[in-house]
């Protein structure tokens, strides 16, 4: 049997699915966590260092917070050109690509110069990565109906929380022992590797985006088609876009996002210089907010899988359950300024950010259910690019308060932060329904 003849059959049907295919698809998805991994290895290597490259570069806060801003200068940008893109070309090409230049954008800061270098670096290395997890998860989406993209979505999304947790310890170490720049080599390295067992094991899988939507259509589930497949290429992007399930989940991504930036950024420095941790227990204490995530989105995962498989619906299932996850995010986060102790603190710090980094899963298989299969790259690429604008908003103005107020400028960000979660988990709670959504655009 012929590679081609082993993917094209669905993987969620009994009657065709092979174990070979079954293999290739938990592979692919393997490999896309390692994907996202890096991402966030790269993404977090300055936050690590924030004290080390201050001090080497003399940059205030404020200077600081603006070149972590400038990695989302094309950031969001690229999300939107690279996603519409992927509609139309292997998106497993553009996965290689990106992970290529990555590596390339790591050497010019990590070779030396001053902010101007690692300005321009950082700017090319976000507009590589910025259409990284819209397209990994439009990859992994391929291989699997919708019925069964909970798990699978959400170990993409794990990545993030796993690229964080094993980059953070050694990436300190690295940074203590043997220099900032150093670590850029590190992930420069790592990126290679990666990019080279892709070329070799990376594929695209036969699923269209949005197929066998409707549960009980079993002609559907066995041959991925819907009436809003045939009809996708005649949905505009215009009319997913003016949906209240995509503006609300959009909006609620971008609240989970300005805290995951904050994350990125300037945790590690205000575990350092707002509740007084060392170097190296802070590199350790960072971690805490990404475990925490990762076991709730496994356990939303889980839980709305669940929902789904009893017939509920995915208004409830996950708009409803990614809600409540921002809303007790929110609450955990409003909560830091009440209590007393570094402890205390520190723990409702890790829930509130761990809860709140959580609904990037949501996001994704929410506006993967909605838009037509011609159109899901698209969707997802330019909600990406919406979500991330955070990431260049917050480092700048977190910055600027921490210039100006001192250490409690970080306390006063968590703060923000938390009102911010809640107003997300209110509009994903009561305005996400794609099924409704789904049907309108039928029409």
């Amino acid at each position: 049997m012929t590679a081609a003849d082993t993917t094209s059959r669905p993987l969620g049907d009994p009657t065709s699915a092979d174990r070979s295919t079954r293999s290739r698809a938990w592979t692919v998805t393997g490999l896309l966590v390692v994907f996202m991994m890096i991402n966030f290895a790269d993404k977090s290597v300055l936050g690590l260092a924030a004290d080390e490259i201050r001090a080497d570069l003399e940059l205030s806060a404020t200077e600081f917070g603006l070149a972590n801003s400038a990695f989302f200068l094309l950031f969001s940008l690229s999300a939107v050109v690279v996603g519409v893109f992927a509609d139309k070309v292997r998106p497993t090409t553009v996965l290689l690509i990106m992970a290529l230049l990555w590596s390339v954008a790591q050497v010019p800061p990590a070779i030396g110069g001053g902010l101007a270098v690692l300005v321009g670096s950082r700017i090319v290395l976000g507009a590589a990565e910025g259409p990284a997890f819209p397209v990994a998860q439009h990859t992994t989406f391929s291989w699997f109906p919708d019925h069964l993209r909970n798990l699978p979505g959400a170990l993409v999304t794990l990545g993030i929380t796993l690229g964080v947790i094993t980059a953070a310890p050694g990436l300190t170490w690295i940074i203590d022992n043997h220099h900032w720049r150093t670590a850029l080599w590190a992930l420069a390295a790592v990126g290679l590797v990666w990019a080279a067992v892709w070329h070799f094991l990376g594929e695209t899988g036969t699923h269209r985006t949005a197929d066998a939507p409707d549960r009980g259509d079993a002609a559907a589930v066995r041959t991925g088609t819907t009436a809003l497949e045939t009809a996708g290429e005649r949905v505009a992007y215009r009319r997913i876009f003016a949906t209240p399930t995509w503006l609300a989940v959009t909006a609620a991504y971008f609240t989970s996002y300005w805290a995951v930036a904050l994350m990125l950024v300037w945790l590690p420095s205000y575990l350092r210089n707002g509740l007084g941790y060392s170097s190296s227990a802070a590199g350790r204490l960072v971690v805490l907010p990404w475990v925490m995530g990762a076991v709730v989105l496994l356990t939303q995962a889980g839980v709305t899988g669940r929902l789904m498989r009893r017939g509920v619906s995915t208004r409830w299932a996950r708009g409803a359950v990614g809600g409540a996850a921002l809303g007790l995010g929110a609450l955990a986060c409003l909560g830091v300024p009440l209590v007393d102790g570094t402890g205390t603190k520190t723990a409702l710090l890790a829930v509130g950010m761990g809860l709140a980094g959580s609904y990037a899963a949501v996001a994704t298989t929410t506006v993967s259910e909605l838009a037509p299969p011609a159109r899901a790259g698209g969707a997802l690429g330019v909600m990406n690019a919406v979500v991330t604008t955070a990431g260049l908003v917050a480092p700048a103005i977190v910055g600027v308060m921490v210039d100006q107020q001192g250490p409690g400028g970080y306390q006063n960000a968590v703060i923000v932060t938390g009102a911010m979660l809640l107003v997300g988990g209110l509009l994903s709670a009561t305005l996400v329904d794609p099924a409704r959504d789904r049907a309108r655009l039928r029409a």
